[in-house]
């Protein structure tokens, strides 16, 4: 790291996939045996450099297939890169898919323990913060009901609470809250900002532009997985108007 103040640091940060060109083994074996080509190579994200200081914000913005998501997913330690490198300090807090790690057939409690554990929360950290969990998320009275019965705002209620029942160091939210309610919503727009301000770095996917510009200090833009802005958000807004119009 270049500093201490640097949190996370992406160097030439490269995801590549390989797609297969034949969809059955009946169709791969003669591409095979007369040496046809048999996948192609689609860059996901491509050379990305970039970097947040502590207590920075960061909104990334492209159009659907950008790779906000592939980028998401790699600084969650979801994905690995096919090649550069990503430096992170401090905990992270993902909030990339709703519900991704809760048991349909569990209680909303039994989620709490099961999704905090995967979070890397202690069992006797959610025996005290339980009745927060619950509280914030508005599930008082179907907290022991099974999560497959709860409709989707519930879903995130839960899995907001439970990602956010302790300050992160790094949280990253994928367009989450654009579900549920405009109550819920706010209230999970004033729990980051108290985040923001004990210097929790968010990082943040949106089509929300005006979100963007409120929460966020810096913008990344990209297209088709090229990095083509990084730096003050005003003007990465602007960018990212320039090549959608």
């Amino acid at each position: 790291m270049a500093s201490h103040s640097i949190i996370l640091k992406a160097e030439n940060l490269t995801k590549k996939y390989r797609l297969a060109k034949q969809k059955t083994f009946k169709e791969f074996l003669p591409a095979f045996i007369f040496r046809k080509k048999t996948s192609d190579e689609l860059i996901a994200l491509d050379n990305l450099n970039f970097e947040l200081t502590k207590g920075e914000s960061l909104g990334i913005l492209g159009r659907n297939g950008s790779g906000k998501s592939t980028l998401l997913k790699i600084i969650a330690s979801v994905s690995q890169p096919s090649a550069g490198k990503l430096h992170i300090q401090g905990k992270i807090a993902p909030l990339i898919e709703l519900g991704a790690g809760f048991h349909p057939e569990l209680t909303g409690r039994e989620n709490i323990y099961l999704n905090g554990a995967l979070l890397g929360y202690k069992k006797k950290d959610l025996n005290r913060l339980l009745p927060d969990i619950v509280s914030f998320a508005e599930l008082n009275h179907f907290i022991d009901q099974p999560v497959k019965h709860y409709s989707s705002g519930m879903y995130l209620r839960l899995a907001f609470s439970i990602a956010t029942a302790k300050r992160p160091d790094i949280l990253l939210v994928d367009e989450i809250l654009a579900v549920g309610d405009l109550q819920f919503q706010r209230k999970c727009l004033e729990r980051i900002r108290k985040f923001q301000q004990q210097k929790t770095n968010l990082i943040l996917v949106t089509h929300d532009l005006n979100l963007a510009k409120s929460f966020c200090q810096k913008v990344l833009v990209l297209d088709q997985g090229k990095q083509i802005f990084f730096g003050e958000a005003v003007r990465g807004v602007k960018k990212y108007l320039d090549i959608t119009q």
